[in-house]
């Protein structure tokens, strides 16, 4: 049997204590080498600011758009209007494919990785992703019901609009759901089915409106105010069901408004409302349901520009 050669010491196995202090010299002398230094530098970490992505949806659209691009990890900031990203090849790539999107993507800066660093959400736990993607559609489906069925009951354009916005972020949730684990082409393909189909019902929508406005149908303010808090509420729950997964890497990162149009949109349907039990006018809820009906047209647009 031949003798097992001795250990070169490469490994640091038989290091004395004395020696160990001198590891990290060496690893550093590893890095400089002209392979390993290529082999690091390949990757990156940059920094794009994002003003238009303003809630958990947004997101995901960002997400389907680089679906097939080469990135490593993900980071998003909602509140910041900033998304991080770990990545291979050059930044201006992932920024020519962030720009079509409509949210007005700059890159902020861009640094070359080196072995030290870990990457951006290394604990992602798909399960649990998947679990808050559920719940989010789920909740956002159901108001969807429950509003259009109110807004056809009430005569309120707002609260038919609004449902539509809520439907929406279903769409965007359920294409999350069905991507998982499948490629590209079917993650764009899933978008741009929901996209379509958003855009029917934005047009729906301002088409009710504008029925509305030509009959002169008289929404019911009261109703219109509980339905709107109802779907306010449902907002609020999703933030804090996001709130509690803040640590866990999961697609909805911490912030502390889920979707500022949605609240919005909730907002200006409970004003609404008030003024058409002040007033007696239906111009308050005509108006909103226009405005709303525009949102939803502007996202279906931004969903079939992906590409």
């Amino acid at each position: 049997m031949s003798a097992v050669p001795p250990c070169s010491g490469a490994c640091a196995c038989g290091a004395k204590p004395a020696d160990l202090a001198n590891l990290p010299a060496a690893q550093a002398r590893l890095g400089e080498q002209p392979l390993v230094r290529s082999l690091f530098r390949s990757r990156f970490r940059s920094l794009f600011h994002i003003p238009g992505m303003d809630c958990a949806a947004e997101e995901q659209m960002i997400r389907l758009r680089l679906a097939d691009a080469p990135v490593a990890a993900y980071a998003f900031d909602l509140p910041g209007r900033a998304q991080t990203l770990d990545h291979d090849g050059d930044a201006g790539a992932i920024l020519e494919r962030l720009l079509p999107l409509g949210y007005g993507a700059e890159l902020v800066e861009s640094r070359p990785l080196d072995a030290a660093t870990p990457l951006l959400n290394g604990n992602l736990d798909p399960a649990s992703e998947q679990r808050v993607l559920i719940w989010l559609l789920a909740i956002n489906a159901t108001l969807f019901v429950i509003e259009l069925g109110a807004g056809w009951w009430a005569h309120s354009a707002g609260l038919i609009a609004d449902a539509m916005d809520m439907f929406a972020d279903a769409a965007v949730y359920a294409v999350a759901l069905y991507a998982v684990g499948r490629a590209a082409r079917h993650k764009l393909t899933a978008a741009r089915l929901s996209g379509g189909l958003q855009m029917l019902l934005a047009f729906a929508a301002l088409a009710e409106t504008a029925r509305h406005m030509l009959t002169g149908a008289a929404p019911a303010g009261v109703a219109m105010v509980g339905i709107a808090t109802l779907a306010l509420a449902a907002n609020i729950a999703c933030l804090l069901l996001i709130y509690r997964h803040r640590h866990a890497g999961v697609h909805m990162r911490a912030s502390y408004i889920f979707s500022a149009n949605d609240v919005l949109a909730n907002l200006g349907v409970i004003a609404a409302g008030l003024l058409v039990s002040w007033t007696a006018s239906p111009w308050p809820d005509w108006i909103i349901g226009a405005l709303i009906g525009v949102l939803v047209l502007s996202g279906a647009l931004r969903i079939l520009r992906l590409r």
